[in-house]
């Protein structure tokens, strides 16, 4: 993408740091959500909400977003990329699948032990 001229190493960083200045707010409106608003106390009452929360979004983002939306419509083609579909393949796909099915339970565990030692 650099390469054909359709962004820069300089647009590249800054949306990394966009997302990794959101990704505390989604963090903490999760467990405000299921700490503060739904009242859960100890560890398996946090984790398995946090972890229905996350897990939601993960399989929102996999099955809808990554499968459906940029590999079967063309909401998503970039003129002069179309050589390079699906956009998401191979160890990438894999690794976000592997990501969301194990890594956001271990996630959420961590989240709940770190939640169920501060809240008593």
């Amino acid at each position: 993408m650099v390469e054909l001229g359709l962004i820069t190493e300089k647009k590249i960083k800054r949306n990394a740091m966009l997302f990794n200045i959101w990704l505390p707010f989604f963090i903490a409106f999760v467990l405000t959500s299921v700490y503060a608003v739904n009242g859960a106390r100890g560890f398996w009452d946090g984790f398995w909400q946090i972890l229905i929360i996350i897990m939601t979004e993960g399989l929102f983002d996999r099955l809808f977003i990554d499968f459906f939306w940029v590999n079967r419509t063309n909401a998503w083609t970039i003129k002069g990329t179309e050589d390079l579909n699906p956009y998401i393949y191979g160890k990438t796909l894999i690794m976000k699948w592997l990501y969301t099915l194990v890594g956001y339970p271990i996630l959420a565990a961590g989240f709940a032990a770190l939640m169920s030692l501060l809240i008593k």
